[in-house]
C-alpha cells in the first residue's frame, strides 16, 4: 500500500482507502459480518482510512467502523460527516449546540475520543458563506473533539471557495473518469493551498466496474432507484449525475480501459489514483470480494499520457454535457 499526506497535515493516508455508505445502508441488502470482514480485509492489506457519516444507515456504518477498528485509533483514521441528520438549511443545524451534538453522538458510536477528519456533509452554498459553522469546527479542534476538518461539496464552486478558508484541510469531491470537472480549476488549487482531496463516488455508483447493462434495476431501498433522478438528494451522488441508461453506454465504451490493468473497476480507480493532487480514492463495498478488487488498483499499470488525453477528449465530447445538475 501507498501512502499519500493530506494536505499540509501530518495524517498519512492509504491512497487507496474505503467509504461506508454501502455496509450502512442505502445500496440495498447488506451483511454486517461479511461488512466487517471487509474492513479487517482492508486494514490487513495497509488500508489505514475510512469515510463515514452520521446518515449511512442512521449512525449503522459509524458503529461498524467502531467495532471493527477498537484498539486501532493511533493507527486507524476515520472520516465522518454531519449536518445531513437536521435540516441542512436551518442555521439552527451549524449551531455550535447542534455541531456539538453530531460530534458527540459520532464519537459514541465510533467508540473514540477524537475525530480525525469531521466535515461538513455537503451544506448547502449559503451556510458555506455565512462562515459560522466554521467557527464552531475551530472550537471543537481546540477542545481536542477532532483532529482536523473539511467540507464534502457538490460543485467546483463551492469548493473553491472553501480553499480560501485557511483551516479547512481537506475537501471531498465527486471525481472520476465520467466526472473530470474538478481537474480544471479545483485540484491545482487544492495542491497549492495544501488542502488533501478526497475523491468520492469513484466507480459513478458502479458504472465504472462494467458490469450493468441497460436492463439492470435496483433495489426499492438502494439509491441507485429511488435517488436515480435526484428526488432524495443530490442527483450527482448517484451515478455522477448520468441517466442511468447513458451512465451504461458511456462506460460501455470505456472497455479499453481495462487491457492490462484485470478489469475497469481497477483500472478506473488506477486513474483516480493517478491524479497528483488526489489523497486517495474512497470506493464503497458491501462484501470481501469487492474489497480485494478495488485493492488491486494500487498495483496496475498507470495511465499514459497519451490515454490521460483521450479519456479527457472523451469526457468533453461525449459525456460532460450529458451529467445532470449543479457541479
Amino acid at each position: 500500500m501507498n501512502y499519500r499526506q493530506l494536505g499540509d497535515t501530518e495524517l498519512k493516508v492509504s491512497e487507496l482507502s474505503f467509504g461506508t455508505w454501502a455496509i450502512g445502508g442505502s445500496w440495498g441488502t447488506s451483511d454486517d459480518k461479511e461488512a466487517i470482514l471487509g474492513l479487517e480485509k482492508a486494514m490487513a492489506a495497509g488500508v489505514n482510512f475510512f469515510d463515514t457519516a452520521d446518515v449511512y444507515g442512521d449512525g449503522h456504518a459509524e458503529k461498524l467502523l467502531g467495532e471493527a477498528t477498537k484498539g486501532k485509533e493511533d493507527d486507524i483514521h476515520i472520516a465522518t460527516k454531519f449536518c445531513r441528520a437536521g435540516d441542512i438549511h436551518d442555521l439552527k443545524t451549524y449551531s455550535a449546540e447542534s455541531v456539538r451534538a453530531y460530534c458527540e453522538a459520532s464519537l459514541k458510536r465510533l467508540q473514540r475520543e477524537r475525530i480525525d477528519l469531521f466535515q461538513i456533509h455537503c451544506p448547502p452554498f449559503e451556510i458555506l458563506k455565512d462562515g459560522g459553522v466554521f467557527e464552531v469546527l475551530d472550537q471543537l479542534q481546540q477542545e481536542g473533539k477532532i483532529r482536523y476538518y473539511g467540507v464534502s461539496v457538490e460543485t467546483v464552486e463551492e469548493g473553491l471557495y472553501c480553499l480560501n478558508n485557511p483551516n479547512v484541510k481537506a475537501l471531498q469531491v465527486i471525481f472520476n473518469m465520467l466526472r473530470q470537472k474538478p481537474l480544471d480549476a479545483l485540484f491545482p488549487l487544492a495542491q497549492e493551498k495544501g488542502v488533501g482531496i478526497l475523491a468520492r463516488v469513484p466507480l459513478a455508483s458502479g458504472l465504472l466496474t462494467g458490469k450493468f447493462t441497460k436492463e439492470d434495476s435496483f433495489a426499492s431501498d438502494d439509491h441507485r432507484n429511488f435517488n436515480r433522478n435526484g428526488d432524495a438528494f443530490n442527483v450527482g451522488e448517484t451515478f455522477g449525475g448520468l441517466e442511468f441508461q447513458k451512465g451504461v453506454e458511456l462506460s460501455q465504451k470505456l472497455k479499453w480501459i481495462e487491457e492490462g490493468r484485470g478489469n475497469m473497476t481497477r483500472a478506473a480507480l488506477r486513474y483516480i489514483l493517478d491524479q497528483e493532487a488526489v489523497t486517495c480514492a474512497i470506493p464503497g463495498f458491501k462484501t470481501v470480494k469487492q474489497v480485494e478488487d478495488n485493492l488491486g488498483a494500487v498495483s496496475v499499470p498507470s495511465f499514459s499520457e497519451l490515454e490521460l488525453q483521450k479519456l479527457k477528449d472523451f469526457y468533453e465530447t461525449e459525456v460532460h454535457s450529458h451529467i445532470r445538475g449543479v457541479y
